[in-house]
């Protein structure tokens, strides 16, 4: 007991000089990047920010009557849930996440290759008036997905774990965070604008290298068949924990961003508040009603009550300068994920979102996707070191805690590998930095890229560890995620 008591002790003080140093780290790196000079802000270009094509229509477009632009948001949706489909499907046959493939999808057809091989034919298929049509589905799928997720979430995957695991997860956060913001001092002169501020930057591209998709990460372990190993379920513990914790930095980096000078505290506060209501008050209310009516099912009127729960939530938080889909996740984390109504949730609401809106979100995505703005060696050399960042950051970070709290070296790199899947979360993360100006088109299209390149490695990578692993079922029941991303 007294040597437990000891390894707790040491565990714990190693983990507070963790965050202690990643502070400080951030704020030398923050005075560092005060010195800095980015350029004003000019028309889309490498070195400048601007709109993306796509990002936004026209005036014009906005006012424009739906009767002349509903035929071409149909045509537009069914085109993207053709490509979606089709792409999905090579990316399975390879051996990928058919969201991968998806998300590759929406990147053709915007103006990195659709654009380049035929401009008439995204003219036609994809309008400027479409785009922010497409927009705000893209924008209330994103809100419903983050929703599932947090209705698929096991809380029970971040209880009664062990101070390790908690460390790992944290420490695959803390290393890639500081690693990006480290990255920001060379990227702010030639990536930024100067209405962008250097610690508004420098926290957005960490966060930016700090996420893990868990839902990606479930998939892929469900489909290698150690999802229920000790591999897998230490895995699926630390992305659960990584996935909270990173949605939470990322409702205070937005904040900041947000905020007005002085007030950036004022929406940390609010923040704070509305999560304590929701899981002191909320939470079991919602246990008691869930327990009341689960043996009647998800009847039409209590679909009606979730959603108008959900669409306020997501009100509540943009309203307090965070972002709707963070009121979406934590009302879905409230919601018992073992209920019944919380399967019929994912049922019927999980195909519309799957099949139709979160296609429209990654064409979307890759209609503000413009690779040509990567020009010349200095932009494919900067892309390459921001890929190359973000995956030593989340692999080292994640396998050096994980060999340092007993793993074996193979466990720990296949964990780190695990770990630096990103997937459709880095997306909504990098779509919220673009809608908020701090990251620039050219970056964007960068970290877009990184996010899949980091994706697509993990399937491969985890095959070649997993020849000769021996890595047996050690656990029944573990939660896991459907199919999606």
């Amino acid at each position: 007991m007294r040597q437990s008591n000891r390894f707790s002790l040491l565990a714990l003080s190693i983990y507070a000089l963790m965050l202690a140093g990643a502070i400080l780290a951030f704020l030398w790196i923050r005075q560092q990047g005060s010195t800095l000079a980015a350029p004003p802000p000019v028309g889309p270009g490498f070195l400048g920010a601007g709109a993306a094509p796509g990002a936004a229509g026209p005036p014009a477009a906005a006012s424009r009557g739906t009767g002349d632009v509903l035929p071409h948001v149909l045509l537009a949706l069914a085109v993207i849930l053709v490509a979606a489909r089709a792409v999905g499907l090579v990316f399975r046959r390879l051996g990928q996440p058919p969201v991968v493939g998806e998300v590759v999808a929406g990147i053709l057809l915007g103006p990195s290759l659709l654009g380049r091989i035929s401009p008439a034919a995204l003219a036609f298929l994809l309008p400027p008036a479409v785009a922010p049509f497409l927009g705000i589905i893209a924008q209330v799928g994103i809100i419903l997905f983050m929703f599932l997720v947090g209705v698929e979430l096991d809380p029970g995957l971040m209880r009664n774990r062990t101070q390790a695991t908690v460390a790992i997860s944290h420490a695959s956060i803390t290393l890639p965070f500081v690693l990006g913001a480290l990255l920001a001092l060379p990227l702010y002169p030639r990536l930024a604008t100067r209405d962008v501020p250097f610690t508004a930057f420098a926290l957005f591209l960490g966060v930016s290298m700090s996420i893990t998709a868990f839902p990606v990460l479930a998939r892929i372990l469900m489909d290698r068949g150690i999802q229920r190993t000790r591999l897998g379920v230490i895995a699926l513990t630390c992305a659960a924990v990584n996935d909270v914790t990173a949605w939470c930095l990322l409702a205070f980096v937005v904040s900041v961003v947000r905020a007005q000078s002085g007030s950036a505290l004022v929406t940390v506060l609010l923040t704070a508040a509305y999560l304590g209501v929701l899981l002191v008050v909320a939470r079991p209310l919602a246990v008691r009603l869930v327990r009341a009516v689960d043996h009647r099912g998800m009847t039409r009127g209590a679909m009606a009550v979730v959603l108008v729960a959900l669409l306020l939530s997501a009100l509540i938080t943009e309203a307090i300068g965070i972002h709707a889909i963070f009121g979406a996740f934590v009302l879905g984390v409230i919601v018992p994920h073992d209920s019944r109504i919380a399967r019929q949730l994912r049922e019927q609401l999980e195909g519309v979102v799957v099949v139709l809106l979160l296609p429209a979100f990654f064409a979307f995505t890759g209609l503000r996707t413009q690779v040509g703005l990567l020009r010349g060696a200095e932009g494919w050399l900067l892309c390459g070191g921001i890929i190359l960042v973000a995956s030593l950051g989340k692999f080292g970070g994640s396998a050096a805690a994980a060999r340092l709290t007993g793993l074996s070296w193979h466990d720990a790199a296949a964990l780190g590998v695990l770990m630096n899947t990103r997937g459709l979360v880095e997306l909504i993360v990098l779509n919220i930095g673009l809608d908020l100006h701090v990251l620039s088109p050219a970056l964007f299209a960068m970290l877009v890229l990184m996010a899949v390149v980091t994706t697509v490695a993990t399937t491969p990578l985890l095959a070649l560890l997993q020849r000769g692993a021996g890595w047996e079922v050690v656990a029944e029941g573990v939660a896991g995620l459907p199919g999606r991303s």
